[in-house]
């Protein structure tokens, strides 16, 4: 087993795939959670062999890790810890295959497919399928994710360089670069170092007319192709990523687009909101008023700030913070909303003396434009007393200030 990444190599894989190897997942999988040293025994005392133990073992725990991001059918996925943590999540990758899917997509590429989660999303929402992926492992583990999907005649693998891929033989392409350096982890900040390179991936869109490519959230608009579609999506209010679409996939400049999953004793499903427009707009600035909105990440990143308070009738109190303020509880989506009760320059005796007259024993603070650390400033307010505030610390006009506000129910 590869201790850098924790993945299996070849042999081990195919051990794991056999009928004794699927044995030692299902007990490796009931000892999850105890002292790993004690389930290596408990399964070496059951005759499993060293290396088949170890490698079930990590792949159990690579699969209880791996339900946040795709639900049951982690069960049955083999995985890599570098590959889950750059693997798309469920969710997102099942609504990017069903837009293809709606404007008309048959056959994708899936370039540096690495473990297969967003090809299998494409794959059941009933595009054909071609991975490419650089690594054999992850090129296997893919292969065998699909066949465990009951998907191997929709999602095939070649395991191969995704720049050699004749991309006339699909109607659509994605691309997702890796952006982490092989064998250590460490993000490349340089598109151009990206694998495949990004001058590649740009092409892409020149010639294939319906090409995505999924970039980094902290993506520079200026890296941006004319007249691509850049989207930011958030989950549950976590950014996770963002995408450029290509072609005659591009429908608007910016959008966000903001997914929420339903608890798992619900039946609704996935909840979906999104803000387009075309992210040159500035929004005007004004005094800090009654409400104050956070919006979410995928609204700031995609620079549809002036969007969103041209819906909620709302100005920022400085032109570089994202905080937006109006008269009224927007009941938005795509913004957190706080009721401000106390504006106040920045002093900590004077917060630590108002908090204490409010009897204000926890607080929840929230900052954009602040260089105080959260925690530190919690130690030293010297907190005590039944009640609870939210406290936000930013910038009005140019001068650091904190609002001490409490939460509007949704």
């Amino acid at each position: 087993m590869d201790p850098d990444n924790g993945a299996v190599d070849l042999d081990q894989l195919a051990a794991l795939r056999t009928p004794e190897g699927s044995a030692a997942l299902t007990a490796a999988t009931g000892l999850g959670g105890g002292d790993p040293l004690a389930a290596a025994a408990a399964l070496r005392s059951a005759g499993v062999p060293a290396g088949l133990a170890a490698a079930a073992l990590t792949q159990a725990e690579l699969r209880r890790r791996a339900v946040g991001k795709f639900g049951p059918e982690a069960a049955g996925m083999f995985l890599t810890r570098a590959g889950l943590e750059q693997a798309t999540r469920g969710v997102v990758a099942a609504r990017r295959a069903e837009r293809l899917r709606a404007a008309g997509v048959r056959t994708l590429a899936d370039l540096g497919c690495g473990l297969g989660a967003d090809a299998l999303a494409a794959a059941r929402a009933g595009i054909r399928v071609y991975g490419v992926e650089a690594d054999p492992v992850t090129a296997a583990m893919a292969s065998a994710n699909a066949e465990a999907a009951g998907l191997a005649e929709a999602f095939t693998v070649e395991c191969g360089d995704a720049t050699a891929f004749d991309v006339t033989r699909v109607d659509a392409v994605f691309c997702d670069p890796a952006r982490r350096r092989a064998g250590t982890g460490r993000r490349i900040f340089d598109p151009n170092a990206y694998s495949p390179p990004w001058d590649f991936v740009t092409g892409l869109a020149e010639r294939v007319p319906h090409t995505v490519v999924k970039v980094a959230p902290g993506l520079d608009h200026a890296l941006i192709p004319v007249g691509a579609e850049a989207e930011w999506v958030s989950v549950a209010g976590d950014l996770v990523e963002a995408a450029l679409w290509c072609g005659r996939l591009a429908e608007v400049p910016r959008r966000a687009t903001l997914l929420r999953e339903p608890a798992p004793t619900c039946a609704a499903g996935v909840t979906r909101h999104q803000l387009t427009g075309s992210g040159a707009v500035e929004a005007a600035v004004g005094p800090v008023r009654r409400y104050v909105h956070d919006p979410d990440p995928a609204v700031v990143r995609a620079h549809l700030v002036a969007e969103l308070a041209d819906a909620l009738g709302g100005t920022l109190a400085d032109p570089t913070i994202a905080y937006l303020y109006a008269d009224a509880p927007g009941g938005t989506p795509f913004a957190r909303c706080l009721e401000v009760t106390d504006v106040l320059p920045f002093s900590l005796k004077r917060l630590r003396a108002l908090l204490r007259e409010r009897r204000v024993g926890r607080v929840e603070i929230l900052k954009r434009g602040s260089a105080l650390e959260p925690e530190k400033l919690r130690r030293d307010l010297r907190l005590a007393g039944p009640e609870a505030a939210s406290l936000v610390l930013t910038r009005v006009a140019g001068a650091p200030t904190v609002l001490l506000c409490r939460p509007v129910a949704d």
